[in-house]
């Protein structure tokens, strides 16, 4: 009799688990979707929304591969990504569910508080290889990235490399809290992280898009006035197959409470 119960309840889980709805890729979204889901699942009891990280690219392959029904990424969907879904009969739809600013992070020790754009490329390409070319004391500059699969990866060279290759052998972090963890300890170094983020570890530099006219601290209220220049979209990937599953879940994180949340997190809501 045990045993049979054992079995029937062994069964009940892996049919809910299977029903479950499944979120998956950037891993700055991670405690986003982690929050949404577990109030989503508070007032939505018989509901199940399993969310995993791994980074936007993961996001998207597993999106085609069809073992997730929502991608989230911290950057737009590629024009290939987009062609393989279209080429495997999935037609994608997308929705921006916040917005972020990336702050760019050095040791707390680190007597450089500012930095232009056009001095971010040069530490990150390479070119500036020690803290004193920028102001600093003479210490080695030790640059820190998140890894290729990762949506910030691919935003941050976009945004303020202008598309320009990383440095040959740049510290390649698998998550945000590992790139966190190294520039908390390590003097010389730097790296970029989402606003949400942050904390009493490291220090945010301001930045300049103006060529060091102007240098501006990221935070929510300068996002929002658009002051601080790199703010990206948070967004959510499914296909229209999956729309009626994963409809009421998104509906809830564009609602009073989900954007509430966005907030309470440290993002920025779309509203």
């Amino acid at each position: 009799m045990k045993r049979t119960i054992v079995a029937i309840l062994f069964l009940l889980s892996v049919l809910s688990a299977v029903q479950a709805q499944k979120i998956k890729g950037s891993d700055t979204m991670l405690p986003l979707s982690q929050k949404e889901a577990e109030d989503y699942m508070k007032v939505n009891s018989s509901q199940t929304v399993i969310v995993t990280g791994g980074g936007s690219g993961v996001g998207i392959s597993a999106l085609l591969e069809g073992t997730t029904d929502i991608a989230q990424l911290s950057r737009k969907i590629k024009f290939d990504e987009r062609q393989k879904l279209q080429h495997g009969g999935k037609k994608v739809k997308e929705v921006v569910v916040a917005y972020d600013a990336l702050a760019v992070i050095v040791h707390p020790g680190n007597t450089v508080g500012n930095l232009t754009r056009e001095q971010l490329e040069g530490i990150f390409t390479g070119k500036i290889k020690n803290w004193k070319e920028v102001g600093g004391s003479d210490l080695p500059v030790i640059p820190y990235s998140r890894e290729t699969s990762s949506g910030t990866y691919e935003f941050f060279k976009e945004t303020v490399l202008k598309n320009k290759n990383y440095k040959n052998g740049i510290m390649s972090m698998p998550a945000t809290g590992a790139i966190i963890q190294s520039v908390s300890q390590t003097k010389g170094a730097i790296g970029y992280v989402g606003l949400a983020y942050l904390n009493r570890d490291v220090k945010a530099v301001h930045i300049s898009y103006d060529g060091g006219k102007t240098f501006v601290k990221p935070s929510v209220a300068t996002a929002k006035d658009g002051t601080y220049p790199i703010v990206r979209a948070l967004l959510y990937y499914y296909t229209s197959l999956s729309e009626s599953k994963v409809k009421p879940f998104i509906d809830y994180v564009l609602s009073d409470a989900g954007q509430k949340a966005v907030a309470d997190i440290g993002f920025i809501t779309v509203k």
